[in-house]
C-alpha cells in the first residue's frame, strides 16, 4: 500500500472542506483534499445552487404570467423541462469549474475516491494511504427518510427531484422545513398543484411564529396548500401515484412525494469510532474549537451539531485551516449566522427569535417592532409583500433581526452585522440607507425601536 504524507488531510470536499484546504494552501499547507464525488459537495452539485436556479425559473415564469400588470404583454407557453434542466446543470458546471481552477492554483491534491479513516490520522483510499499532521473530517450530510418510509419510485429526495426532466402535475412534500418550502414554492410558480405536509404547527417551525404565519399566508395566496400540526402516517404508491396517510386518517394524494424531512450527518461506515472519534447520534462530538476527541482530527459541516448550512461549513471550514497554522480566528456563534429560506416569498433571519430573547431576558426586557413591506416603495415596485421584524433588548442592543419577502436574503447580511456587533437601534438610527431600496424597511425598523419612527405609526 502506497504512503502519502501532507500537512494536512481533508475528507470531504464540499463547502467546509474545500474552504479548509483553499485557507490551508493560502497559509502554506500541503494539503490533499478526499472526495468521493465531486469537490463543491452537495451545495454546489444536488443542493443551494441548483435548487435556487429553479427557484429562479418559477421567479421568472411568475414574473410572465403577470407581465400584464406591469403593462407588458407576454405568455407562458409552459415548461420545457429538459431545458429547464440544462439550465441548472449549465450552472452548476461553470461553478464547478471554477471551484477546480482556484484548487488547482492552490496546489491542492485531490484524490478521488472514498476515504476511512483508520487512526493516526490516516485516511485510506483504495490502495493508498494518507497521512496527515491534521485530519479535518468534512463528508457532510444525507437526505433523511422516516421509519417504514423506503424511497424509490415515486417517493423521492431534493437530489432526486432535481433529476426530473418534468415538473410533476401534483406534488406532495413531506417537511415544512426550508428544503420542503423551497421546492413547494419553485414547482407552484412552474404549474405543479403543490401540497407541504408539516407535523408541526408551522412552515418554518425553527423561525419566529410571525415569520412563519407569514410565509403561510402568501403560500396560501399562491394556492400552495398545507397540512399543519398532524403527523405522517404512511405512504402507498402505485404506477399512476403517491397516497399519503396521516395519523388522524386524512389522506392527501399526489403525481410525486418529496421527502424533505432534514439531512442526516454522513458518518456511518468511515471508521470514525474506531478511530477514536466519538459520535453522538451519528453527528460528530467537538469542543468550542472544533477538535474531535481524537488527538489532530477536527470536524467541520453538516456532521457538527448545529445548523446544516453551506455557509456554516464554510466559516467552520476556515476557522479550522487558521486555528491549526497558530493564527486566532474568530468563531462565530450560531446565533450569529444567517438563515434564509429562498421561497416566494424568502424568508431570512439571523440572532433570536422573540420568544427565544424573552427566555434569555424576561419578558419586561424585550421588546420588538415590525414594519410591513407595503410602506416600502421598492417592494411595492417588484410586487412583493412582507415584513421586518426586528427584536431588542430595552435600552439595549438589537438581538434579532427577521424578514419576510421577496429578495429579503439580500438584506440579511445588515441584520448580522447588527446581532453580531451588538449594536443599539439608536447606533444605527444615523446611517443613510439609500432611496428606493428594500433596505429602507429595515431603517424603518430601527427609527421606530430608536423612539423616532418616520413612515410607521
Amino acid at each position: 500500500m502506497a504512503a502519502h504524507e501532507f500537512d494536512i488531510v481533508i475528507l470531504g470536499g464540499g463547502s467546509g472542506g474545500y474552504a479548509a484546504a483553499l485557507r490551508s494552501a493560502e497559509l502554506g499547507k500541503s494539503v490533499a483534499l478526499i472526495e468521493q464525488d465531486k469537490v463543491g459537495g452537495t451545495c454546489l452539485h444536488r443542493g443551494c445552487i441548483p435548487t435556487k436556479a429553479l427557484l429562479h425559473a418559477g421567479e421568472v415564469a411568475d414574473a410572465t404570467r403577470d407581465a400584464a400588470k406591469v403593462g407588458l404583454r407576454a405568455a407562458l407557453d409552459g415548461v420545457d423541462g429538459p431545458a429547464l434542466r440544462a439550465y441548472r446543470e449549465g450552472i452548476v458546471a461553470k461553478k464547478y469549474k471554477g471551484l477546480q481552477g482556484l484548487i488547482k492554483a492552490r496546489g491542492i491534491t485531490v484524490v478521488d475516491g472514498r476515504g476511512r479513516v483508520t487512526g493516526d490520522r490516516t485516511v485510506v483510499v483504495g490502495d493508498d494511504e494518507y497521512r496527515g499532521g491534521e485530519l479535518i473530517l468534512a463528508t457532510g450530510s444525507y437526505s433523511r427518510s422516516l421509519p417504514g418510509l423506503e424511497i424509490g419510485g415515486r417517493i423521492i429526495t431534493s437530489e432526486q427531484a432535481l433529476e426530473l426532466d418534468e415538473v410533476p402535475a401534483r406534488a406532495l412534500v413531506l417537511g415544512g422545513g426550508v428544503i420542503g418550502v423551497e421546492f413547494a414554492s419553485a414547482w407552484r410558480s412552474l404549474g405543479a398543484e403543490v401540497t407541504v405536509i408539516e407535523a408541526l404547527d408551522h412552515l418554518l417551525p425553527a423561525e419566529d411564529p410571525t415569520s412563519s404565519k407569514a410565509l403561510e399566508r402568501a403560500f396560501r395566496k399562491r394556492g400552495i396548500a398545507s397540512s399543519l400540526g398532524v403527523r405522517f402516517a404512511s405512504a402507498a404508491q402505485t404506477e399512476q401515484g403517491v397516497t399519503v396517510t396521516l395519523e388522524d386518517g386524512k389522506t392527501y394524494e399526489g403525481d410525486i412525494l418529496l421527502v424533505a424531512v432534514g439531512r442526516g450527518p454522513a458518518t456511518a461506515d468511515a471508521g470514525f469510532e474506531d478511530a477514536g472519534v466519538a459520535l453522538d447520534r451519528g453527528f460528530v462530538v467537538v469542543d468550542e474549537l472544533l477538535r474531535t476527541t481524537a488527538p489532530h482530527v477536527w470536524a467541520v459541516g453538516d456532521i457538527v451539531p448545529g445548523l446544516q448550512l453551506a455557509h456554516r461549513g464554510f466559516a467552520q471550514g476556515i476557522f479550522v485551516a487558521e486555528q491549526i497554522a497558530g493564527l486566532s480566528p474568530v468563531s462565530v456563534p450560531e446565533r450569529h449566522i444567517p438563515r434564509v429560506a429562498y421561497s416566494s416569498p424568502e424568508v431570512a433571519s439571523v440572532g433570536l427569535t422573540e420568544q427565544q430573547a424573552v427566555q434569555e431576558h424576561g419578558a419586561e426586557a424585550v421588546t420588538a417592532y415590525e414594519y410591513n413591506l407595503a410602506g416600502n416603495g421598492r417592494s411595492e415596485i417588484i410586487g412583493t409583500g412582507g415584513l421586518v421584524k426586528v427584536v431588542r433588548v430595552k435600552d439595549g442592543p438589537v438581538v434579532g433581526v427577521h424578514l419576510v419577502g421577496d429578495r429579503v436574503g439580500e438584506l440579511i447580511t445588515e441584520g448580522q452585522l447588527a446581532v453580531g456587533w451588538g449594536a443599539h437601534p439608536e447606533d444605527i438610527a444615523p446611517f443613510v440607507h439609500a432611496h428606493p431600496t428594500q433596505s429602507e424597511a429595515l431603517g424603518e425598523a430601527f427609527l421606530a425601536l430608536a423612539g423616532k419612527p418616520l413612515h410607521a405609526l
